[in-house]
């Protein structure tokens, strides 16, 4: 089975990722970390006891990681369109302590797994080919750590806590199909809409607010 882990905020710069989250929930979030591995960096946000919040966007100081980026960021002119047209929460991460039980059956759409070291460790982390979106984004990431649980104890605590996660898109049955062949714990809720459109509900000391 696989558990939501966190979600992804896909921005051109952190700037304007830190920027949007912050008018979104009047929270500012924190930087986290660097991926060498990836030429990319993040800020993080916790959003409960094993879920939280990633800004993420190309590090322009970082080498290129030789393979493609994850989350589709190395299509900058897509990653700057979708942001313009308002679509920022655009990924999802769900963790497995298993992930070659889970590949073999959705490779095609989820990707392979790429072994990435940090300083300390090494996880996994189900790439496509091409870098894109599982899915073209209406599936989620994959992460397995190799044991370890999320590291959300050691990220900002500003009390928000994710109280829902909806999907909108044109042909919601067949989302929803999805989520349930890949056996994902608690999935998003999926809505009709005119297009793929995420949205999260979150809990803030200033009352309840819409990350999207």
């Amino acid at each position: 089975m696989l558990q939501l882990d966190h979600i992804t905020v896909i921005a051109p710069d952190l700037a304007e990722g830190v920027a949007h989250v912050r008018a979104c929930l009047d929270i500012d979030v924190p930087f986290g970390r660097k991926h060498p591995y990836m030429g990319t960096q993040n800020h993080l946000l916790q959003l409960g006891p094993a879920v939280y919040l990633e800004i993420v966007a190309i590090d322009a100081e970082a080498p290129p990681p030789g393979r493609p980026r994850w989350f589709g960021l190395d299509d900058r002119a897509a990653v700057r369109k979708a942001w313009d047209d308002g679509l920022r929460l655009r990924g999802w991460v769900t963790r497995t302590d298993d992930i070659d039980a889970i590949l073999p059956l959705h490779e095609d759409m989820l990707g392979q797994k790429v072994r990435l070291s940090t300083s300390d460790a090494h996880f996994f982390f189900a790439i496509p080919a091409d870098g894109s979106l599982p899915g073209h984004g209406v599936a989620p990431s994959v992460i397995d750590r190799v044991g370890r649980p999320p590291p959300v104890a050691t990220m900002h605590d500003a009390r928000a806590v994710l109280q829902a996660l909806t999907v909108e898109h044109p042909e919601p049955a067949r989302v929803a199909a999805l989520y349930d062949t890949l056996d994902i714990d608690m999935p998003p809720t999926v809505r009709p809409g005119a297009q793929l459109r995420y949205s999260a509900l979150i809990g803030t000391p200033a009352g309840l607010k819409e990350l999207t």
